[in-house]
């Protein structure tokens, strides 16, 4: 049996006002035990209101560093920067004051930002403490594509990368991406979907039925490090 447990909410304001309680109790938690908290976050269009939500929180947020499990290789000034939407929707309000790890180099490609990326990674208080996933409707989460040029590596539970360029047909722009082990070395893992489409996309990957064997979301839902909690709504 899969270690998935899953909330479904018939309001989809509800579920982000769920959510980001959850979320912030568990960066609370965080801040309590050890002094500060880290924060991982999925971009486009579903996670908005939950974003919304969070930014309220009362929390001790210059504690928290908040950073992206993927991002697409474009300028900050993109509408399809992923950090354009963190800092626009959930680095707002009382969340203003945490401080923002951006997957993102002023570089032509993600190869030749790389190390520098690396050196970001190393300043953050790692494990993380929360790690929020999407999915799209071709299966993907992060930027883990189908066909992706290195997604094998990223997938690799043995791997000891941490971010790795990611190019595919369906991914649009050169992407930069935490490996799944990374995203892994967490102490709360979720994913976040929404509509009916994405929820039968998610049930053939959890029974392996016809293409969802070969979903690469199937690799976080069989993996048994981390226990995996879905927030849906219609």
């Amino acid at each position: 049996m899969l270690n998935i447990a899953t909330h479904s909410f018939t309001d989809c304001q509800a579920l982000a006002a769920s959510l980001a309680e959850r979320v912030a109790g568990l960066l609370r938690e965080a801040i309590a035990a050890r002094g500060r908290a880290v924060l991982a976050v999925s971009g486009g269009s579903t996670p908005k209101h939950f974003f919304e939500h969070l930014s309220h929180a009362e929390l001790d947020w210059p504690k928290v560093q908040v950073t992206l499990v993927d991002e697409r290789w474009v300028p900050e000034s993109s509408e399809r920067s992923n950090a354009r939407l963190v800092k626009a929707t959930l680095l707002t309000d009382r969340a203003a004051a945490a401080t923002f790890v951006p997957l993102h180099q002023d570089t032509p490609t993600p190869e030749e930002g790389l190390a520098a990326l690396e050196a970001q990674v190393d300043a953050l208080a790692l494990p993380f403490d929360v790690v929020v996933l999407g999915m799209g409707p071709d299966g993907h989460t992060a930027s883990f594509f189908p066909g992706g040029d290195r997604l094998a590596e990223a997938l690799d539970p043995a791997g000891t990368a941490r971010v790795i360029p990611m190019r595919a047909d369906g991914a649009g722009e050169p992407r930069i991406t935490f490996t799944l082990p990374a995203l892994l070395d967490t102490r709360a893992l979720f994913l976040h979907i929404e509509g009916d489409a994405k929820r039968r996309v998610l049930a053939d990957a959890q029974l392996g039925l016809a293409e969802g064997r070969d979903y690469p979301v199937r690799a976080v839902l069989e993996q048994t490090r981390v226990p995996v909690t879905v927030y849906w709504c219609p």
